[in-house]
């Protein structure tokens, strides 16, 4: 759960976006079969089982092993010889309560280091270029926020297109409390507007109904 800032503590704000962000992640999950949990939704590949299952395994790194802290459960998916996308979806062994489960505990671990260490403690990131090599633990959430962040929204995305659900979370979406016609009735209009940048207006405009195709809701044609 979120707690409420009061007063200024860098660190507990920095805690605070990077909660938020990992607590939508998981928050994602909620009431879908184990197939949509799974389905890639976009010529990538990109997942929700897959987004919680990579965003574990970067936590893992950089509150772990970048501050000599490694998180000690193995992750074969980040093994030299594994598939360079593994981390990025469930195998059909891989059930969703053993990721879910690995999310939390690494998060667990994560916090045991952001309250151990000083916002000026520094890590190592071998990858990273030299000048950016030896981050602080305060630049290391800030990426954390940020990569969280990002695949937040990817999943928001994703979920949008397995059932219309929306929202930073479950309980404040953020979004205009518009009814589904009125939804409808707004994504017309934007599609209206990117239309009139067409070069070719003979391309159809897919919110007007074709009348050479029969419609569906019509009986006895």
């Amino acid at each position: 759960m979120l707690a409420r800032m009061t007063g200024s503590d860098p660190k507990a704000e920095l805690r605070f976006y990077l909660t938020r962000a990992r607590d939508a992640l998981l928050w994602k999950l909620d009431g879908l079969s184990e197939y949509d949990i799974r389905r890639p939704l976009v010529p990538t590949g990109t997942n929700l089982l897959g987004l919680v299952k990579h965003v574990a395994s970067v936590a893992s790194y950089y509150f772990g092993e970048c501050f000599d802290r490694p998180f000690t459960e193995p992750m074969p998916w980040l093994d030299d010889d594994a598939d360079p996308n593994a981390g990025m979806w469930a195998t059909a062994e891989e059930s969703r309560d053993q990721i879910a489960g690995l999310y939390r505990r690494v998060w667990v671990h994560a916090d045991t280091t952001i309250d151990a260490l000083a916002l000026d403690a520094t890590g190592e990131v071998p990858w990273w270029s030299p000048e950016r090599r030896y981050p602080t633990l305060h630049r290391v959430l800030i990426h954390m926020i940020a990569e969280a962040e990002r695949h937040a929204g990817h999943a928001d995305i994703v979920r949008e297109l397995i059932d219309g659900s929306v929202g930073i979370r479950a309980e404040h979406s953020n979004l205009p409390d518009l009814d589904a016609a009125r939804w409808l009735e707004y994504r017309d209009r934007v599609e209206r507007a990117a239309r009139s940048h067409l070069p070719d207006a003979s391309v159809p405009d897919p919110s007007v109904p074709d009348p050479s195709v029969p419609d569906a809701s019509r009986t006895g044609d």
